[in-house]
C-alpha cells in the first residue's frame, strides 16, 4: 500500500516547489516472536525468544517482552545493556529519534541488537500497515511519535493474544514520561516507568544501581541551598553568542587545581583564545570537555592563573564555606601584565560526558546508600551515586556515568555502570588506562576479520600487476629487539655509473585494507597502534601486523618502495616510487646492525649495505641540522621485566645508537620525498603533517632557566634555537645541555595531520622542512595508509575513490587521527607511570640525585636522570607547620626559609611509593639535600611508619 505526502517548499530563489514523498506500507513485516503463525517467520536477523524466561518481575509475573520509548533508550542504555535484560522490541520510530539525538547511544543500541544472546528485535513500525500513524492537525512531531509508540505497543499485545491464548505473552511499555504512561494505561496497555520495572526484578537488585537518576527534585540534596546560578536556555545562549554578549568554547578543567579551568574559544581570531575561570560559582557545573557559553567579566575582576596546587580532598559534606576560603588562596597579588581575560559559565551548549573510571569513597553514615565516587581523572568532579553494594565495591575500580547536576548540589548525580576489578592489579589498571584515554581496545569483530585474506596466503599473478620484482636486492630491516610489526626495510648498493642506489621499502598495507570496508573503517577509527609497557593494542588485526604485512626476513612480502639515486655526498639525483615484492635478507636489532658496521671482520653484502647507509645518513643528518632541525631530548625509560611475574625489576633510560639515527634519517627522507610527490599530484587533498612554530611566550621559561645559569638561548628561529642549544654548555655542569633540551621539548607545539587544501602553512618546525608527511609506518598509523593510497594513484598503481579526493572528509579524518595520536601518547605515559610505581613498590625507599625542572609557589618539579622520572616535592604539608615561602616568578625562584631554589639546581630526593590514596597511588618525593631544618629528611629514614598507609587507607574508606 502506498501513502503519499505532498507539501510546498520555498526555494532560495524565491520560487515554490511541490514535493511529493512516497511512503510504502506493508503487510509482511514480522513481529519477531518465533512460532507466530500470523507472521509466518517473516522476520530476519535476531529474534525474540518464544518463551522469555527473563528475571521474574513482581509487577508482571507472566512471560513478557519489553517495548521502551526513546527517552528510556537514551538515558537508561546502561540498564538495557545489562545481561539480565533480554527480549526487547526496539521500534523504528525510537531508533530514528535516538539516531538524531545521540550517535554514541545509537551505536551502543546497534551493538546490543546485533548480539544474538540479548534477543533485541527491531520492528519497522513506520512501514507496517497496522502500526503506521499519520501526524494529525495541530499535533507536534514529538506527540505524533509518542502516539506511534503506543499504537505499536497496543498492536503487539493484541497480536500476541492471537498467537496463542494459553501462552499469556505480554508486551510491557516502558516509559519515564508521566503523560505518555497515563495515556497508555487508559488505552489498556500495561505500562511502567523504567525504575518501577527494574525495582520489580527482585532477583537482580544490582540493576537498581545502573538506573540513571533523572528526576532532579528527588535527588537534590536535602539542604536545598542554591549554590549555583541557573543555566540559560539554549535559545538565549545562541542569541547572546550571535550578538557577541557571550562566547562559545570548550571547557578544560585543570588537573592541578579543581577551582580553576580555561575555556578555549571557538572562532578564527587568534586574540583571547583562552579565557580563565576561577571559583566554583564561575565554573557553574561545567565538566571537562563540555561546550559552554561564557560571559567575560569586567577587567577589574580579571585574575591570573594560580600557581597553587589544590585537589578536592573534601569528604561527603557540601562544605561550601571551605571552598570560599580556598578561593581566597587563589587571589594573590600579581602584576598587571599577569592578568588574563576572565569569565564565568552562563550555560551549557553541549554536554560531552562519558563513562568515568574511578573509586568509591564510602559514606561515613553506616547504612547510607548515597556515596561519593572519585574519578581517576582529576579534572572530573566527584559524583554522587546511590548503591546498595558499597562494601563490595570498596577498593575496586568502577565505572560511573553522570546523569545531571542540580543547582543546589555541590557534586553531580550519577549511577554505577560496571565493576572493573581490584585496584592496583595490572589487568584492572591497564583497562582503566585504556578506557580513560578512549583507546578502542575491544577484540576485532567478525565483520572486520572477514575482510582478511584467507590462509595460507601467497603472492599471485594478480598481485604482481603494476608491481616490480625486487626480491634480488639485498634488503634488511633494523628495529628494536622483540619487534614483530616490521614496517620498513632498507637497501643500498653501488650502481655501474658509480652512484649509489638507496631504497626504503614499506609494508604495502593498503593492498590488504581496501577503502570503505569494515576493516578499513575500524583501522580509521583506531587511528594508531598504542604501545603500553607490556601490551600492544594493534590498529590492524594480528594476521596483518605481525605476519602478512611484517617485512620479516626470508619470506616474500608486498612493499611500497621509494628508491633514490644519490651521489657519494648524499645529494639526490633521481627519485622513483613503485609497488614491489621484496625478500628481506636479515631482520636485525639496532645493536646487531651497529656490531656489523663496527666489526672489521664482516664484509658480506648486508654489512656493506649497512655501512653505505650509515655513511649517507651521517651526511643527511649534518645537512638537516645545518638547516635548523632541532635535536631535542626526552628521558625515555625502558623496563626490564621479570620473565615469571612480568613485574618490572629494573628501570633504565633508553640508549640510542648510531643505527637508530641511520634508520631515522632515511625514514625522514622518504616521508619528505613522498610529501612532495603527493602534493604535486593532489595540491588540494594531500594528507600532510606540520609542526607549527611555538609562540615566543612558550620559550619564556627556557630563556629564564638558561639565564639563571648564565647561558643565552635565542629563540627567534629554529636555527638560532638549535645553534644556541649546541653552544649552551657548562664545563662544571655537563648535564645542563640535556636539561635545556628536555625543557625545550616542553615548549614545543603538537605536530598535527592536516589536509593541504584546508591550510596554507605546511612548515615542519622541528625538522626544518617546508613539507612533510607520514609514509613509513602503515602497520601502526592510519595516516600512512591514506598517504599510500594517494601515492599509488599518483603513480598509476591503484585507482582512486570519492572520499580520497574530498578535502572536507580528509579534514575530519585528520581531526580524529590527531585526537587518537594524542590519546595514545598520554596512555603510553600513564603506562610508564604505573610500571614505575610497581618498580618502586618492590624496590622500597631510595635516595637519588635530581635536577629542578620547574619551581612552583609551594613546590619544585624535579627530574631524576637515573630513572628518567619526574615528580613534585611539596613544601606545604597538611597538619605540619607552614614554612616561609617566597616565590619569584621573574627569575623564577622559590625561597624556603633561607635556601633559594632555581631551575636546574641539583638536589637530592628520597623516592617512595605513597599508597595512602589507593586511587592515586603516587611516587612521593621528599627533599634530602640541601638541608633545610623542618623540611629536609634524612636519606635513610622512611617518613612513614609501615602501618601508616594502612591507617590512612582506613580514613579513605570512610
Amino acid at each position: 500500500m502506498l501513502k503519499s505526502k505532498t507539501f510546498l517548499k520555498k526555494t532560495r530563489a524565491g520560487g515554490v516547489v511541490k514535493i511529493v514523498r512516497e511512503h510504502y506500507l506493508r503487510d509482511d513485516i514480522g513481529c519477531g516472536a518465533p512460532g507466530c503463525a500470523a507472521c509466518g517467520g517473516a522476520h530476519e536477523g535476531p529474534v525474540l525468544e518464544p518463551q522469555p524466561l527473563d528475571p521474574a518481575s513482581s509487577l508482571c509475573p507472566r512471560p513478557h517482552y519489553l517495548l521502551p520509548d526513546t527517552n528510556v533508550l537514551l538515558h537508561q542504555i546502561d540498564v538495557l545493556e545489562d545481561p539480565a535484560i533480554r527480549n526487547v522490541i526496539v521500534l523504528q520510530t525510537v531508533l530514528q529519534e535516538v539516531r538524531n539525538r545521540s550517535a554514541p547511544v545509537y551505536k551502543r543500541i546497534r551493538d546490543v541488537t546485533n548480539n544474538q544472546e540479548k534477543h533485541f528485535y527491531t520492528f519497522t513500525n513506520e512501514h507496517h500497515r497496522e502500526t503506521y500513524v499519520e501526524q494529525e492537525q495541530g499535533e507536534n512531531a514529538n506527540d505524533r511519535n509518542d502516539r506511534a509508540i503506543r499504537v505499536a505497543a497496543k498492536w503487539y499485545n493484541e497480536h500476541l493474544k492471537k498467537m496463542s491464548a494459553e501462552n499469556h505473552l505480554q508486551v510491557l511499555f516502558i516509559t519515564n514520561d508521566r503523560k505518555n504512561k497515563e495515556k497508555a494505561i487508559e488505552e489498556g496497555i500495561p505500562a511502567f516507568t523504567c525504575e518501577e520495572y527494574v525495582k520489580s526484578l527482585t532477583a537482580n537488585p544490582e540493576l537498581i544501581d545502573r538506573l540513571a537518576c533523572l528526576s532532579e527534585e528527588g535527588n537534590e540534596i536535602e539542604n536545598g541551598r542554591i549554590i549555583f546560578s541557573e543555566h540559560l536556555p539554549l535559545s538565549k545562549l545562541q542569541q547572546g553568542i550571535k550578538s557577541g554578549t557571550y562566547l562559545q568554547g570548550t571547557f578544560r578543567a585543570s588537573r592541578e587545581n579543581y577551582l580553576e579551568a580555561t575555556v578555549w574559544i571557538h572562532g578564527d581570531t587568534e586574540e583571547d583564545k583562552e579565557i580563565i575561570l576561577q571559583g566554583l560559582k564561575n565554573l557553574n557545573r561545567a565538566v571537562h570537555e563540555d561546550i559552554v557559553a561564557i560571559e567575560l567579566l569586567p577587567k577589574n575582576q580579571w585574575v591570573a592563573p594560580s600557581s597553587v596546587v589544590l585537589h578536592d580532598e573534601g569528604q561527603n559534606e557540601d562544605d561550601v564555606e571551605k571552598e570560599e576560603e580556598r578561593e581566597h588562596i587563589l587571589k594573590t597579588a600579581v602584576s598587571e601584565k599577569m592578568l588574563k581575560p576572565t569569565g564565568r559559565v552562563v550555560g551549557i551548549i553541549k554536554r560531552n560526558w562519558r563513562p568515568y573510571c574511578g573509586m568509591l569513597s564510602k559514606s561515613d553514615i553506616k547504612e547510607s546508600r548515597r556515596h561519593l565516587f572519585t574519578p581517576a581523572d582529576r579534572r572530573i568532579p566527584r559524583i554522587r551515586i546511590e548503591t546498595r553494594q558499597a562494601s563490595a565495591l570498596e577498593g575496586r575500580r568502577i565505572i560511573v556515568a553522570i546523569d545531571g547536576w542540580p543547582r543546589n548540589s555541590r557534586y553531580p548525580n550519577g549511577h554505577f555502570v560496571k565493576n572493573l576489578g581490584e585496584v592496583g592489579e595490572k589487568e584492572t589498571e591497564t583497562e582503566v588506562l585504556l578506557l580513560e584515554h578512549d583507546v578502542p581496545h575491544q577484540p576485532f569483530s567478525q565483520a572486520v576479520l572477514s575482510f582478511l585474506p584467507k590462509m595460507p596466503w601467497s603472492i599471485t599473478e594478480k598481485d604482481m600487476k603494476n608491481r616490480e620484482d625486487l626480491r634480488h636486492l639485498c634488503v634488511c630491516s633494523v628495529d628494536p629487539p622483540g619487534c614483530t610489526d616490521i614496517d620498513d626495510a632498507l637497501h643500498c648498493r653501488e650502481l655501474e655509473n658509480g652512484n649509489l642506489e638507496v631504497g626504503v621499502h614499506i609494508a604495502d598495507v593498503s593492498h590488504f585494507i581496501r577503502p570503505g570496508n569494515a576493516l578499513d573503517q575500524e583501522s580509521a577509527r583506531r587511528g594508531t597502534t598504542v604501545y603500553l609497557c607490556e601490551k600492544r593494542i594493534d590498529m590492524v588485526p594480528e594476521l596483518l601486523s605481525s605476519n602478512l604485512c611484517s617485512l620479516r626476513c626470508n619470506v616474500d612480502r608486498l612493499a611500497f618502495s621509494c628508491i633514490w639515486e644519490m651521489n657519494h655526498v648524499a645529494e639526490i639525483l633521481k627519485v622513483r616510487f613503485t609497488k614491489s615484492v621484496i625478500n628481506s635478507k636479515a631482520s636485525l636489532t639496532y645493536a646487531e646492525a651497529q656490531m656489523r658496521i663496527d666489526s672489521a671482520a664482516m664484509n658480506d653484502d648486508i654489512t656493506t649495505s649497512l655501512r653505505g647507509l650509515n655513511k649517507l645518513a651521517k651526511i643527511l643528518k649534518k645537512r638537516r641540522i645545518e638547516k635548523g632541525a632541532l635535536t631535542l631530548s626526552s628521558p625515555e625509560v625502558r623496563f626490564h621485566m621479570d620473565s615469571e611475574t612480568h613485574d618490572p625489576i629494573d628501570l633504565q633510560t633508553k640508549e640510542l645508537r648510531e643505527t637508530n639515527s641511520m634508520v631515522e634519517e632515511f625514514m625522514l627522507l622518504a616521508n619528505i620525498s613522498v610529501a612532495k610527490k603527493i602534493h604535486e599530484e593532489f595540491s588540494e587533498h594531500a594528507l600532510l603533517r606540520k609542526h607549527p612554530a611555538p609562540p615566543p611566550s612558550n620559550y619564556e621559561i627556557l630563556v629564564k632557566a638558561a639565564k639563571s645559569k648564565n647561558l643565552e638561548i635565542k629563540t627567534d628561529t629554529a636555527k638560532s634555537l638549535a645553534d644556541s642549544l649546541d653552544r649552551a654548555d657548562s664545563p662544571t655542569f655537563p648535564y645542563v645541555n640535556t636539561l635545556l633540551r628536555i625543557l625545550a621539548t616542553r615548549c614545543m607545539m603538537q605536530a598535527v595531520y592536516f589536509c593541504s587544501g584546508m591550510d596554507n602553512d605546511f612548515h615542519h618546525y622541528g625538522l626544518a622542512s617546508p613539507i612533510y608527511t607520514h609514509f613509513t609506518s602503515p602497520i601502526r598509523r592510519y595516516a600512512d595508509i591514506i598517504v599510500h593510497r594517494l601515492l599509488a594513484v599518483a603513480i598509476g598503481a591503484d585507482c582512486t575513490y570519492p572520499e580520497l579526493t574530498d578535502k572536507h572528509k580528509l579534514a575530519d579524518l585528520c581531526k580524529n587521527l590527531n585526537f587518537r595520536h594524542k590519546m595514545a601518547q598520554y596512555a603510553q605515559r600513564a603506562s610508564v607511570a604505573f610500571h614505575t610505581q610497581l618498580f618502586f613498590k618492590s624496590k622500597g625507599i631510595v635516595s637519588e640525585e635530581a635536577y629542578i625542572l620547574f619551581v612552583r609557589k609551594n613546590a619544585i618539579v624535579v627530574l631524576i636522570p637515573k630513572y628518567g622520572l619526574e615528580g613534585t616535592v611539596f613544601f606545604e604539608e597538611k597538619d605540619k607547620p607552614k614554612p616561609k615561602l617566597i616565590y619569584d616568578d621573574e627569575v623564577p625562584s622559590l625561597k624556603i626559609e633561607d635556601t633559594v631554589f632555581h631551575i636546574f639546581d641539583k638536589v637530592k630526593v628520597k623516592i617512595m611509593l605513597d599508597s595512602s590514596n589507593l586511587q592515586h597511588q603516587k611516587i612521593r618525593m621528599s627533599l634530602v639535600e640541601p638541608q633545610i631544618p623542618g623540611i629536609s629528611i634524612l636519606a635513610d629514614t622512611p617518613n612513614m611508619d609501615s602501618d601508616e598507609p594502612e591507617r590512612k587507607k582506613k580514613k579513605h574508606e570512610k
